[in-house]
């Protein structure tokens, strides 16, 4: 079994990585019949490009002027790999944390799943991994699950089988670390299945050197999460449901949903609480934005929530203002003391819109528990068995 078998090359970007490098390029080319490995040396500023001019024509070398950052490193090899007619791509990093012996491993699951993105998925918990690479993976995950739907146990590592097809129509904007994010969304969003492989790894102190800088690259990685969110939000979450809803049948999902046998009476309590709470909380054009993809986060019943958050509906929108005024008219002091519901007026809010978000957030607060404990009692009674 070879890359040949699925059309695939190896992509190696680098930089600085002398201590390393060679290791890594030997140990891919025992696994490979050479001119299948692409080397883009990113700018680098030590012997890289001896080492590289070492091994001639067994593998093929892009150059970075000067340091580009590894998003453009990658998206600069994958340019070269289409154009040399590969469908497959296998990215590798240089650091010498992955092992070259785990590309079977990718080959032989790309054979099986045609078409797939692949990730190498590492064990974060095993001793020596860095504290920041476990924190920075699991922030990952959960950004990316959010944005897509989809769990992975491994979202940030750099050793991947990307299929180049999808990769032609999909348009990637960054050029650092954060890259490797935005391409496994945004193949994700395409419907590309993502398949986990376990590999092996190793973070050697005195031989690895790592560019990433927390500061600094966290700050870009949360900047494009906050648009992948955003892009979430407005249409890709809006379009997933849209799409389970026209597979499936919009009356069964609400039955399979609101009744969900297997379910317990807490969940189903604590969605009914949190849909009380979401309908009620004064973030007034927002509340199901916010609240719907959370349901799904934490995997609450959705009809049940739904339901219980339509407690804002219009004719009972005037009474729940003035009940979030009054209520916090009791803890907010320097607010205006309300007698009766004439006296509730847009003045009035203005007046004081500190006391009227404060008890709009506590008797949000106050009906979402007293929705869960009402809920759950009912539930007990109902179904004892669960």
């Amino acid at each position: 079994m070879s890359l040949s078998d699925i059309q695939c090359c190896v992509i190696i970007p680098t930089y600085n990585n002398r201590n390393t490098l060679r290791r890594v390029i030997d140990g891919v080319l025992q696994q490979t019949t050479g001119q299948e490995i692409i080397v883009v040396n990113d700018g680098s500023t030590d012997d890289t490009a001896s080492i590289l001019a070492a091994y001639g024509a067994r593998i093929r070398v892009l150059d970075n002027v000067v340091n580009k950052g590894k998003g453009f490193s990658l998206r600069k090899a994958f340019a070269e790999a289409i154009r040399l007619g590969f469908e497959n791509a296998i990215s590798i990093d240089s650091d010498g944390q992955h092992l070259p012996s785990d590309i079977p491993l990718f080959i032989a699951a790309a054979k099986a799943n045609p078409g797939a993105l692949l990730m190498g998925s590492r064990n974060m918990e095993q001793e020596g991994v860095p504290g920041k690479s476990s924190f920075g993976n699991k922030f990952s995950n959960f950004w990316f699950k959010f944005e897509t739907g989809l769990t992975l146990p491994d979202t940030q590592t750099g050793f991947r089988l990307y299929p180049l097809g999808p990769l032609k129509k999909i348009s990637l904007f960054t050029t650092k670390f954060e890259t490797e994010i935005e391409v496994i969304v945004k193949m994700a969003w395409r419907d590309v299945p993502i398949i986990p492989i376990n590999i092996q790894v190793i973070y050697d102190k005195n031989e690895r050197v790592t560019h990433f800088r927390p500061f600094r690259d966290f700050t870009r990685i949360s900047i494009l999460n906050t648009w992948l969110v955003t892009l979430t939000l407005v249409y890709y979450l809006p379009r997933r449901l849209f799409q389970y809803i026209k597979k499936k049948g919009l009356w069964k999902i609400i039955r399979e949903e609101a009744v969900k046998p297997g379910e317990s009476n807490a969940s189903k309590a604590r969605s009914i609480g949190f849909g009380f709470f979401m309908g009620i909380v004064p973030i007034w054009g927002f509340q199901l934005m916010v609240g719907i993809p959370l349901s799904i986060l934490f995997r609450m019943n959705k009809v049940l929530f739904l339901t219980a958050a339509h407690i804002s509906i219009p004719p009972c929108i005037p009474f729940i203002i003035y009940a979030s005024y009054k209520f916090g008219g009791l803890f907010y002091r320097g607010g205006v003391q309300l007698t009766s519901f004439e006296n509730l007026t847009l003045e009035s809010i203005h007046v004081n819109i500190v006391q009227y978000f404060l008890g709009g957030t506590l008797l949000a607060m106050a009906a979402g528990t007293v929705g869960f404990l009402v809920s759950f009692l009912l539930f007990s009674w109902l179904r004892p068995k669960q």
